[in-house]
Order: structure tokens, then C-alpha cells, then sequence
């Protein structure tokens, strides 16, 4: 069964179902500067699952959702992972709840796609001291034929839904338990996962094709209680369905990929199997953002685009293969458009000229040299590195970045090159407010608040961070006291290097932490923040000046914005 044929086949289902079929948005998000792509089927669907009425005053809705997550991108390589996929989604919002629910998506799995039910294995939520162990949930799967002994209890961890953690969720917010459903590839456990394998065991036998999401629950000052409508979420990725239903593990191995690979496998003259999964996957996500108006950049979605080409690039030379002589057909195999396989070779042969240099290169003249002098990517070479069972030395790298940076400032005439454009003296009291505004705000509303976005100029400061309503106006007073508060106690403002797992498992929070080395610059305000960042920071906040909150606004659905002032 090909993956169309089953996408077709779910719509179709649910349509049938008093469902409405609604389009894919769009892989670029429209209107909204806070979020580089779609990375979930959810995403769209956040302002109805909140209350917001859906335009077409429906309540049953049914979509398959094209995704991109930037995130998955060093995770690619296995049997099973994507940094593009389809999601197939259908939603209740308000309507019907778990038994037609998962009695629905059973008979999909069963009937229609004809899946063994002897190799379908569910979660479920096990309960905590707040939320009751998900006995409804867990009785209707016996009912619909499921055994005990393939249902599972999990905790908040694996088995709860909310925009932010179980702990962290803000009062007002939705969330609840949710269900999943795990297909059993009946292969033999690595140990080195644990003792015994169960559905969410690393070790690959098993492999997640549904989550069934029962939105139930809206946090309160006294605790949780009952939503007055309860929603459904379902997602289920299309990739992984049609893996299973074919009986293969690998989704590399399904139609989608079937053209592409052959190509790929008949030119390859050496290397793992990882070098053309890696292609495969990069290729066609390059294919799915060019069609979304992306192109090569070195900022924001141009420059995740252009990451893909170039380690597409690098896996195509450790395969043997001249990657440039097959894209028109690569790519023809995955869209009809014309003028995309340019844009892709366009920057292929730029960069095939560059990784040429860097390859004889590697070795003879530090990381740093190869990527200041020639261009080369920091995080190309860790991967080449990585191929000879070497290692990039992030910190020597840091550290001489960090030379560079101050030889440029000396010889700019005080003006330091760091992670913004313009790095006056303005600019850089506006980088540091950032970061106390950003604490601030979590103090006064919630550590649900997550910077989704800012933007710095020589006259103000922008913020963009996840809340789900409009702040009061006791709220901005008391978060621009508490900034001027800590401006006032002038504390002194450090500059740590350590390893950013490390440092965010300490607390240290992140605007997109995969943009981050491995080894990288954390800055220190007392016991007030603490976040990951590249840019020119005051030596103590006493040097900022007052700060003034002069707008509130929302920039998305669960998104405010505010606009500050130094004084």
C-alpha cells in the first residue's frame, strides 16, 4: 500500500464520520515571525483546541499536516526518523471523546489498513496524586480486543499532554492524559536498553504510529479541573504508517523514497546505509521548503535549508557519489517542478568547491581556521570528524572564536561582532534587558514562558514569548519593576563556557538550542538568569538604564509581544 493510498484511505475514514477534510497549512507558517516552520499537526489546530471557534463552525475535523523539525536533523541516519513527514490528524473540539475515538482509529488500524492486532501494543496514563489513572482509556482498549498484557501505564513524562510540562503548566492552560498506540516489529531486545523491552524502549522493536491526545483538564489555582468541552487530538505520521503496513521497519524502505533510493544505492560506491537515509531525507526536505518559498540564506528558514544541502553534500562524498549529477532526477522524484532542482544544484556546486578545499584541509589547520578562512562549517567538520572517530574540539573552537572576536572589537574601535548586527552601545544595554525581561516575565506569570522570538534596534527592544492570554496591566507594571529592580542592584553579568547539555540541564534557557555548539557561551546574571547566547552583553546591568514596558500586543495564537525602552 503506498503512503498516498493510506493518507486517502484515513481522510476518507473520517470523513465518513461527519468529519471535515481541511488542506495541509502551510510548511512556513503565515503571518507569524515567531515560529520558523509547522512541526506538528497540532500547531495549526492550538486556537480551536483552546476555545477559538473553527471558521467553518465545524467540530469534527480530519487533515494530513506536511511538517518539518529542524531539531531531528542530527537524529537522522536511523530506520526511522525524518526532519520532513506528513501527519495525519483528526480532531474533536467538543464533540465526541475517547470511546468513539479510539474505537474509530482501532477499526483504521484493523480493518483498513489490516495491521495485526497481536502486534499492537497501547499506553496509557498510570495517575498521579492530582489525575486519576486512566482506567477509562485503558478499559476500552479491552474492549476493542487489546490484552493486558499489551497495555501500558506510563507517567506525566511519556503520557500527558500540555503546551509546556505537567509542572510548568500556567494556570488557565488545557492539557490531560493522552494514548498511544505502538506496532511491535517482534525483533530481539538489546539489553543496553534495559532489562526488559516494553513500548517505549529505545532498542527499535517497537514503534509509536498514533497518539491519541484527550484534552480534559484546565489547570487552576486550586488544582486541575474538568474541561467544560474536552477535546480529541490524534496524530499519526504517514511515514511510519506505511512502514508498517508494509511489514518493513525501515521507513527509508517505503514508495515514497522507492525512486530516490534506487538511484542513490546504484551510484553509491561505499559507506553505511546511514549516508543515503541521510541524502534521502535532506533531499526531499529541501524539495518540501523551496516549494514553500525557503531558499538558501544564512539566517533563519534559508539558513536550515541550506544546512540540509550542504550535509547532503557531505554524506553524498562519504558514499562515493557525485551528488550534483543526479539531483534533476532526485529531485524529479520527489515533485514535478522544474525550477527547484536548480536552486538545489545552484548551491551544491558552491558549496562542492568548498567542501573540496576543507576535505584536504582537515587535519593540516585548526576548525576554527577552516571555518573563518574558507567558509567551512563548524558543524560539517565535527561531522567529517566524526566519520574518521574523531572529535571537534568545541571548546579550542570557542576559544578562538572568542579571540578573533576580541581582536575585531579592539580593532572596530569598541564595537564587538557578536550575535547581532548593529553592536553599539545601545544595542548591546537592549541585548542584556532581553535577558532580564525574559526572567522577569517567567517570575511573574510563569515558567511556561518561552522566548519565541526578538528583535533589537538602536531605538527599542522586541520580545516575543509563549503565554496563552493578554497581560493585565498589574502584571506589566510588576515585570518591568522586577527588571528595573535587578538594573538597580547593577549585578554583574558573567560569561561561562561549559557543555550545553549541561548547561540545560542546570536551567539554562535556549532560543533554538540546536543553533548552539556543543560547547558554548553561557551568560550569568546572579541567581536571576541564566540562558545560552552568542551575542555582546553589558558587564553589569547597573549600565542599562531604566527600562520601559511602552506595548503589549499578540503576535500569534498563544504568543505576546511586548516593545521596551531604555530610559
Amino acid at each position: 500500500m503506498t503512503a498516498a493510498q493510506i493518507r486517502q484511505k484515513y481522510l476518507d475514514f473520517f470523513k465518513a464520520r461527519g468529519h471535515v477534510v481541511i488542506p495541509s497549512s502551510p510548511l512556513v507558517p503565515e503571518n507569524d515571525p515567531t515560529t520558523l516552520f509547522t512541526g506538528s499537526g497540532m500547531q495549526p489546530m492550538l486556537p480551536y483546541l483552546l476555545g477559538e471557534p473553527y471558521p467553518q463552525g465545524t467540530t469534527r475535523i480530519v487533515d494530513s499536516q506536511k511538517c518539518f523539525r529542524a531539531q531531528d536533523i542530527e537524529e537522522v541516519g536511523d530506520n526511522r526518523h525524518t526532519t520532513f513527514f506528513e501527519m495525519l490528524g483528526n480532531w474533536s473540539l467538543g464533540d465526541y471523546f475517547k470511546e468513539e475515538q479510539q474505537a474509530w482509529v482501532w477499526d483504521f488500524f484493523i480493518k483498513e489498513l489490516k495491521l495485526d492486532p497481536q502486534k499492537l501494543y497501547v499506553s496509557v496514563f498510570e495517575g498521579n496524586y492530582q489525575i486519576p489513572r486512566d482506567e477509562v482509556a485503558a478499559d476500552n482498549w479491552k474492549r476493542l480486543g487489546v490484552p493486558q498484557s499489551h497495555i501500558f501505564y506510563y507517567g506525566v513524562e511519556k503520557n500527558w499532554w500540555a503546551r509546556s510540562s505537567y509542572a510548568d503548566m500556567p494556570i488557565g492552560e488545557p492539557g490531560g492524559p493522552d494514548s498511544e498506540i505502538f506496532y511491535d516489529f517482534e525483533t530481539k531486545h538489546d539489553p543496553k536498553f534495559g532489562k526488559e523491552c516494553h513500548p517505549n524502549c529505545d532498542c527499535g522493536r517497537f514503534l509509536e504510529i498514533g497518539n491519541n491526545v484527550f484534552m480534559t483538564y484546565k489547570k487552576t489555582a486550586s488544582g486541575f479541573k474538568p474541561l467544560k468541552k474536552k477535546n480529541i487530538d490524534f496524530g499519526g505520521g504517514l511515514e511510519r504508517l506505511a512502514a508498517v503496513v508494509n511489514g518493513d521497519s525501515d521507513i527509508f524502505n517505503i514508495d515514497v523514497f522507492g525512486e530516490a533510493k534506487k538511484i542513490l544505492v546504484d551510484a553509491q560506491t561505499g559507506g553505511e546505509i546511514k549516508n543515503i537515509r541521510v541524502i534521502l531525507d535532506h533531499i526531499r526536505a529541501a524539495v518540501f521548503l523551496i516549494d514553500s518559498a525557503v531558499i538558501p540564506a544564512n539566517k533563519m528558514q534559508g539558513y536550515v535549508l541550506r544546512r540540509l544541502i550542504r550535509r547532503s553534500v557531505v554524506y553524498a562524498q562519504l558514499a562515493g557519489i557525485r551528488l550534483a549529477d543526479l539531483l534533476p532526477s532526485l529531485v524529479k522524484s520527489f515533485t514535478k517542478s522544474q525550477n527547484i532542482s536548480g536552486i538545489i544544484l545552484a548551491e551544491v556546486r558552491k558549496f562542492e568547491e568548498t567542501l573540496e578545499k576543507g576535505m584536504k584541509l582537515i587535519g593540516k589547520v585548526s576548525s576554527f581556521d577552516l571555518y573563518q578562512t574558507y567558509g567551512f562549517p563548524p558543524e560539517i567538520t565535527e561531522e567529517l570528524l566524526k566519520q574518521q572517530g574523531r572529535k571537534l574540539d568545541w571548546t579550542e573552537f570557542e576559544k578562538q572564536k572568542l579571540a578573533h572576536q576580541d581582536l575585531s572589537r579592539t580593532s572596530s574601535k569598541g564595537i564587538f561582532k557578536g550575535g547581532l548586527q548593529d553592536q553599539s552601545e545601545i544595542t548591546t544595554k537592549y541585548h542584556t534587558a532581553t535577558h532580564l525581561l525574559h526572567a522577569a516575565l517567567r517570575q511573574v506569570l510563569g515558567t511556561h514562558v518561552q522566548q519565541k522570538g526578538s528583535n533589537i534596534t538602536a531605538v527599542r527592544l522586541r520580545f516575543d514569548f509563549s503565554h496563552p492570554r493578554k497581560l493585565t496591566e498589574i502584571e506589566i507594571v510588576s515585570v518591568e519593576k522586577l527588571v528595573n529592580q535587578k538594573i538597580d542592584e547593577d549585578i554583574r553579568v558573567e560569561r561561562l563556557e561549559m557543555d550545553k547539555d549541561k548547561a540545560l540541564a542546570m536551567g539554562a534557557l535556549a532560543f533554538f538550542p540546536e543553533k548552539y555548539p556543543q560547547v558554548t557561551s553561557i551568560y550569568k546574571i546572579g541567581d536571576f538568569s541564566l540562558e545560552l547566547c552568542g551575542g555582546p552583553h553589558v558587564d553589569s546591568t547597573g549600565q542599562i538604564g531604566k527600562i520601559k514596558i511602552i506595548k503589549e500586543e499578540s503576535a500569534g495564537a498563544g504568543i505576546r509581544r511586548v516593545y521596551a525602552k531604555v530610559e
